[in-house]
């Protein structure tokens, strides 16, 4: 049975610890990440989809996240790119991007996600309908953080009914673990912390 990935906000000003809102501890994933995600195997996996953090510098101070967070994830600074290259991952693997312009992925309405390589974009919720009806019932999310992005992409996952596994050594939080994230928030839901990747 394949599986969708979704790896959620690894770039720079995240993962580095030099960046402008790094996650603790988040630099030293960067290497299990690339291998994880290059020994996916094309059989058992339906696409990896990279979520990117996006703002502008012009509009961030007046938002929500300005008051919790300094301004980070700038859109086309080093701090904004990947820090995983999405080309390691076998070629029978489709792979996708999405930009969002606050923490919980699916807050935002009428975002696409787009092919990368052709760049061909699909609505965001008619994407994930249709993997859903195409017969994907599984979804791995690994990044960070663990008690902010990750955490709401994983909400908006099960409300799509999908069910979904996260290897505790793929992501980092701030505050909390996803470990406590997945007790404290995901009890009684189809989420689970997979221990072997």
């Amino acid at each position: 049975m394949q599986r969708f990935i979704v790896v959620v906000d690894t770039q720079a000003d995240f993962m580095h610890a030099d960046g402008a809102l790094a996650v603790d501890g988040a630099e030293t994933l960067i290497g299990p990440m690339q291998a994880w995600l290059a020994a996916l195997d094309p059989a058992e996996t339906a696409g990896v989809l990279f979520t990117f953090d996006t703002h502008l510098a012009d509009s961030y101070p007046g938002s929500a996240e300005a008051e919790q967070f300094p301004i980070h994830c700038v859109r086309g600074t080093p701090g904004w790119q990947n820090v995983l290259d999405a080309n390691a991952i076998a070629p029978g693997i489709p792979t996708y991007r999405i930009e969002k312009g606050v923490f919980d992925m699916w807050a935002e309405p009428d975002l696409v996600i787009e092919a990368i390589g052709t760049g061909e974009t699909e609505a965001r919720d008619a994407f994930f309908a249709g993997l859903r009806a195409g017969g994907i019932e599984q979804v791995t999310v690994i990044g960070v953080a663990a008690d902010y992005c990750v955490r709401w992409a994983i909400d908006g996952l099960v409300a799509r009914d999908f069910a979904v596994e996260v290897p505790p050594e793929l992501t980092r939080g701030i505050a909390r673990q996803i470990g406590q994230v997945v007790a404290e928030a995901f009890a009684d839901a189809p989420v689970r912390l997979a221990t072997n990747g």
